[in-house]
């Protein structure tokens, strides 16, 4: 054998430092453009992460993740999912995924609630989507759900991080916690 055969025979394999999280979103256009936009711009080289959509209820999205999770060659250190309270009964779904070991990032109303925070912090009592747009619109009057541009969003990140922790979610107090977001946590991660 060379030294050069034997040098190489002795290195250990070595495993990826960065940690890796599978995001999965309840919408099928606004939160994987945002998430997709914030990897982009942020390249954080300590943390990859993997975005995919499945817009349908709650439960559905969380199941979607745990079979995604399940198939996956690699594996993730992290599976969180991102979704809205609208007008579903979340109970049995936050049940779920905390026995799979899967976060939530829910945000109540919806997932426009996050967006607003990078403008303002917003304690009124947004009861639905109409009201979050509403207030969303002061600040991108051309804002369309389903055509994100997250340059629209991206000087505001570090703030709505700040303002979310200040409107953090109790997932066990769902409905009753009017405009609150919990995203803050997985862009936390993600920055």
């Amino acid at each position: 054998m060379t030294r050069r055969e034997n040098q190489s025979a002795r290195r250990p394999a070595r495993r990826d430092p960065r940690r890796s999280i599978l995001v999965v979103c309840g919408g099928r256009a606004t939160e994987p453009a945002y998430f997709d936009g914030l990897k982009r711009e942020r390249r954080n080289s300590a943390v990859t992460v993997t975005v995919k959509k499945k817009g349908v209820d709650p439960e559905a999205v969380v199941r979607h993740a745990m079979t995604l999770r399940g198939l996956a060659e690699r594996t993730y250190d992290e599976t969180r999912c991102v979704l809205d309270v609208d007008d579903f009964e979340l109970a049995p779904v936050i049940a779920l995924a905390r026995r799979n070991r899967i976060s939530l990032a829910v945000s109540n109303p919806c997932f426009e609630y996050w967006l607003v925070l990078h403008f303002e912090l917003c304690s009124a009592p947004l009861t639905g989507y109409e009201q979050v747009v509403g207030r969303l619109l002061r600040y991108l009057p051309h804002y369309q759900k389903n055509a994100l541009r997250f340059p629209d969003f991206s000087a505001g990140v570090d703030a709505a991080v700040k303002r979310g922790q200040e409107r953090r979610i109790d997932l066990d107090a769902i409905p009753d916690h009017a405009s609150s977001t919990g995203v803050w946590a997985l862009v936390e991660k993600i920055i």
